[in-house]
């Protein structure tokens, strides 16, 4: 049965909250996991945070999603993405510290990705997993051309075309869910399984 440990680690202006899920055997890889907006409610118990670490645990990964600064008992308080680019990084840190011999992955959920896509030039993950990446609500930085983009063509905060428009210079693909809205309702269960598909293609 895969385990559950809650945990905590420092960041750069205190110590951050987290919840590490481990397989049953030994990992075969990392994956840090990063929750949505926090001045819009969220956190890393998000449905889609979790369905993304239980997906990751299934394929063997060890999962560590984790609050940003000022949510949950992480101190701090919210930064614009700034200073969760650097409460991102200390958790990559923590993880390669506890597994130093495992690649890492980076995912994350709307502002979790935006965040991820520029920890990534610091983390240096060997992929990034982005579920409706928070385009045009933030400067999402270019992204390595093995990138997972997730994102439903009805999505209401970040529209499909702002996705595409950021996707579209990079030559990047996106993976579209045709009639799927930001937050994916109805349809966990075909993201769960689209994730899991596309990593284990990948490896």
């Amino acid at each position: 049965m895969a385990s559950i440990e809650k945990i905590h680690f420092a960041g750069a202006v205190g110590n951050l909250e987290g919840v590490l899920h481990l397989p049953d055997e030994k990992p075969v890889a990392l994956v840090l996991i990063a929750h949505p907006l926090p001045t819009m409610g969220g956190t890393m118990e998000h449905k889609i945070v979790t369905t993304l670490a239980r997906a990751f645990v299934e394929l063997g990964y060890a999962a560590l999603r984790f609050n940003f600064r000022g949510v949950g008992e992480s101190a701090g308080e919210y930064d614009e993405g700034n200073g969760e680019t650097h409460d991102a990084i200390a958790a990559a840190e923590f993880l390669r510290a506890r597994y130093p011999d495992l690649d890492l992955l980076c995912a994350g959920f709307s502002f979790g990705g935006y965040v991820q896509a520029r920890a990534a030039a610091v983390i240096q993950p060997s992929r990034l997993v982005l579920i409706a990446p928070a385009v045009g609500r933030f400067a999402m930085p270019d992204v390595a051309e093995n990138t997972l983009v997730i994102h439903g063509d009805e999505d209401e905060v970040v529209a499909f075309s702002a996705a595409l428009a950021w996707a579209k210079p990079q030559q990047l693909p996106i993976i579209v869910l045709p009639g799927a809205g930001h937050f994916f309702h109805g349809r966990m269960v075909q993201l769960k399984q689209l994730v899991m598909q596309q990593v284990r293609c990948a490896a």
